[in-house]
């Protein structure tokens, strides 16, 4: 009976703390105004690829304002991504930086 009650007690804080890490990571990023986006948006440009799943992170992370970014998709337009070798790919400022950006970096990059 004692040894039941210690098993039940486990399982239960084991089940509390993989719900707390679970929902702990999965927090929603806060969203990001408008005027911000429209900003990286007039000063950057984003390389995409249809099938990659590092854009698709990258796209994530503007939500429903990714469709105010100045984005060209490397699949359909191979004529504008000369000199393109990874996707997702950022261009500020004449600069290309690979790999997926945050919003913050992609503000000080911006300087929006």
């Amino acid at each position: 009976m004692k040894k039941d009650l210690i098993i039940t007690i486990g399982v239960i804080l084991a089940v509390i703390i993989l719900a707390y890490a679970v929902l702990s990571t999965t927090k929603p990023n806060p969203p990001t105004s408008e005027d911000v986006v429209k900003c990286i948006g007039e000063k950057s440009t984003l390389y995409v690829q249809l099938g990659c799943h590092a854009c698709e992170t990258q796209e994530e992370l503007f939500g429903e304002s990714y469709e105010m970014l100045n984005v060209v998709d490397c699949f359909y337009e191979r004529e504008k991504c000369e000199g393109i070798r990874v996707t997702p790919s950022w261009k500020v400022n004449g600069e290309l930086m690979e790999g997926v950006k945050s919003i913050e970096k992609l503000k000080e990059l911006t300087g929006c």
